[in-house]
């Protein structure tokens, strides 16, 4: 199906990551970015999916052929064969609770040429990872898409001259007037709003014109708040946890395909946590669980939450 016909639109780098787990003697290398996981999630969930994006010459081949395979529009992705690809490496804690990200190279800035003509999709997942998407390129994105939805992680991240990485990055504010639904992790809302509680954090983005937002908490679940409304999701138990690299992207990518569906806003946190809950038990965005699981988990989760 043609980009411009995609319910979802994922706009943000792929990257090549270098994922360093305690449970493993060495390092492996494998297709990363949020542009990677949610789109397979939504795809995963039999929605039509499209992907903007840049990346280098030294982006495998075997990597795109990979996406194509999954059934993922790749027309809006650049290869550019002197640049490099974004990279980075991961490394977690024993217990996996803690992540420190190093940028081992950057691709280049996305801008609103690069996003193809007659281009529209549904939702938009604006899913940046190294400060790629620039305000005009999301202003321009706005009249491409029923919905636009936000993780602002790669516009918040600033990078020393090792790559050592920091949420202490300017944000053009005038981005979040624009989109329906944001989703970040607890210490990326903080970051950007300068509170140190969840509630006024929360409050502050809705206070700016965003619809939905949801707070990622890790093992401790998410927070979903719909006007005025908040409902705590609990985190669905995984049956063993190997790599938690993409859990929040999935989420959002999963949420995305039900909220498309004009399913109820707790029905699709309930199916983008139980996605989550499968993605972290292989390694890297090889492992999405089948549907049928995802669809068992999320009702047991919803129906729990109902009662």
């Amino acid at each position: 199906m043609a980009a411009q016909n995609s319910d979802i639109a994922v706009v943000g780098h792929f990257s090549i990551d270098t994922i360093i787990l305690p449970s493993r003697t060495a390092p492996f290398v494998i297709l990363g970015g949020a542009a990677t996981y949610t789109s397979f999630a939504a795809k995963h969930l039999d929605a039509t999916v499209s992907v903007v994006s840049k990346v280098g010459g030294n982006f495998p081949e075997a990597y795109l052929w990979w996406l194509g395979q999954e059934g993922i529009d790749l027309s809006g992705v650049t290869k550019l064969a002197g640049e490099p690809t974004t990279c980075f490496e991961l490394s977690y804690s024993k217990d996996l609770s803690k992540r420190t990200l190093k940028l081992k190279s950057k691709g280049l800035a996305l801008s609103p040429e690069d996003v193809p003509k007659d281009f529209h999709a549904k939702a938009v997942h604006i899913a940046p990872i190294a400060n790629e998407i620039p305000y005009e390129v999301v202003e321009h994105l706005k009249h491409c898409a029923d919905i636009l939805s936000l993780d602002p992680q790669g516009l918040l991240r600033s990078f020393d001259e090792a790559g050592n990485v920091s949420e202490n990055a300017s944000v053009d504010n005038r981005i979040f007037s624009l989109i329906n639904i944001y989703k970040s992790s607890q210490n990326e809302i903080f970051a950007l709003t300068g509170e140190s509680e969840l509630k006024p954090a929360i409050k502050a983005i809705h206070d700016v014109g965003v619809e939905t937002v949801i707070v990622t908490l890790g093992a401790k679940g998410s927070v979903l708040s719909v006007e005025g409304a908040q409902y705590n999701i609990e985190a669905c138990p995984s049956q063993v946890l190997v790599d938690p690299t993409g859990a929040g992207d999935v989420f959002i990518g999963a949420f995305l395909t039900e909220y498309l569906r004009q399913k109820e806003s707790l029905w699709c946190a309930s199916v983008g946590s139980a996605a989550a809950s499968c993605v972290v038990e292989g390694l890297g965005p090889t492992y999405f669980g089948k549907k049928e699981e995802i669809y068992r988990r999320a009702n047991s989760l919803y129906e729990k939450k109902l009662k």
